[in-house]
């Protein structure tokens, strides 16, 4: 199953096996979606888990045998150029990317930094930072130079967007999470701007990285059909992209 993370209502591809899960659905309106807070759940962390709250609900309450997580406007698709649900990748197109490959993931982002620096613009401070990498050394000595040579280059895979088969999907889910929930126990979210306080789902789509590189896993890049972005801006953006990936 492929499960679209949403907080709003929205028009939902009409594709079979796509089922849009209501995202920080605790304590908010129901939009008549799944919610992510049933079961196995931490819907109340979605300020700042963002839509983890969800990859955490499907590891934990779905026996799929392949899981995916898109969003409400972010698809696997077949153009980075297009905003048309008629080019988003079918379920069974997904499952035929899998052949010969472990895992379907986004495009791959170039920054004008390395990852590190980039995720210190904005999203994270320098002391978190070294704490994280603190947790791996401490819980996984095993990912810290996978950590380290992911956090030197400058491309990333970003998104939280994934299509894989349950164990993967759930072994990763186990690591992930157990770092996170390490590093939430020492972070004070007050001392944090707004755009901060979504740190988790800004360390979780680094943190993939360091996971795929560590296990080693094949992967297919495919295009993003983002539903809701002008063809112009996505023109703009794919430049940008481009100038970024050869001379930087």
């Amino acid at each position: 199953m492929i499960y679209i993370a949403a907080h709003k209502e929205f028009d939902v591809p009409r594709l079979e096996n796509y089922v849009p899960l209501q995202v920080g659905a605790e304590g908010k309106e129901d939009l008549g979606f799944l919610r992510d807070n049933t079961g196995d759940n931490i819907s109340v962390k979605n300020p700042n888990f963002c839509e983890l709250t969800g990859l955490y609900w499907i590891w934990k309450n779905t026996n799929d045998e392949y899981k995916g997580l898109v969003h409400y406007r972010r698809y696997f698709g077949k153009s980075n150029l297009s905003s048309k649900t008629k080019d988003i990748y079918t379920y069974d197109e997904m499952v035929d990317l899998l052949k010969g490959n472990d895992i379907v993931l986004p495009y791959v982002e170039y920054f004008k930094q390395n990852a590190k620096e980039e995720i210190l613009i904005q999203c994270c401070t320098p002391e978190i930072f070294d704490e994280l990498r603190r947790i791996i050394e401490e819980l996984y000595p095993e990912y810290l130079e996978a950590f380290d040579q992911y956090f030197a280059q400058n491309k990333s895979v970003l998104f939280n967007m994934m299509f894989c088969s349950a164990n993967i999907f759930d072994a990763y889910c186990e690591w992930l999470f157990s770092v996170l929930f390490e590093l939430e126990k020492t972070v004070d979210l007050s001392k944090l701007d707004s755009y901060q306080k979504r740190l988790y789902g800004f360390l979780s789509e680094r943190l993939l990285n360091v996971w795929l590189i560590k296990n080693n896993k094949k992967i297919r890049h495919v295009a993003i059909v983002n539903v809701e972005m002008p063809t112009k801006e996505k023109i703009v953006l794919l430049l940008r992209r481009m100038k970024h990936r050869y001379f930087s």
